[in-house]
């Protein structure tokens, strides 16, 4: 592979978002032949199984993007001890019609930020259960339960100096993963 195509899948559609920014920070931490893409989530329908043989433009879109990416990133605040609807939304989309997932094989890694203690630990452990169903090998250690304070980026939007050895080395881990599992 030459150049590994990663889709970053946020969960969070948050002008602001905590999660959006550790997205745009973590992938700078990845090596030269990786290279991220964001995926819109925010314009899908809510899935309704009866618009599965003729899915709108932005369900074709997400599912496309999904296809031709080497693996997927998730970044997942947590809303009520779970993951977000609009995360289980674009999920739903990409793993209907039954037998047509676009997600089956694709190597993920799960991170998310908060402004809890935990982080987003309860969404990401709701968020991996169906990302198991659904037969995406996940990156289990090391696990990024990440609280969302002063230092975590720094000025210019980048993880600051007390967190960049343990994000560096999560990246290093899903970096391997993926090309373990890609090829």
């Amino acid at each position: 592979m030459s150049k590994i195509q990663i889709a970053v899948v946020i969960g969070s559609l948050r002008k602001d978002s905590f999660n959006q920014k550790l997205a745009n920070a973590i992938v700078k931490l990845a090596p030269p032949e990786f290279s991220f893409k964001t995926i819109n989530i925010g314009d899908l329908p809510l899935y309704n199984q009866d618009d599965d043989a003729t899915p709108s433009p932005a369900v074709s879109r997400l599912r496309a993007e999904i296809k031709s990416a080497h693996g997927v990133l998730f970044v997942t605040p947590e809303y009520n001890r779970s993951l977000p609807g609009v995360l289980k939304n674009a999920i739903d989309h990409g793993s209907r019609p039954y037998g047509q997932s676009v997600w089956s094989g694709k190597p993920a890694g799960v991170l998310g930020v908060s402004v809890g203690a935990v982080g987003s630990a309860i969404a990401q452990q709701h968020l991996r259960t169906i990302l198991a169903f659904l037969d995406m090998p996940t990156l289990g250690q090391p696990e990024a339960f990440i609280q969302a304070k002063d230092g975590l980026f720094d000025a210019a939007g980048n993880i600051g100096a007390e967190s960049k050895p343990f994000l560096q080395n999560w990246m290093d881990r899903y970096v391997a993963w993926v090309i373990k599992h890609a090829a």
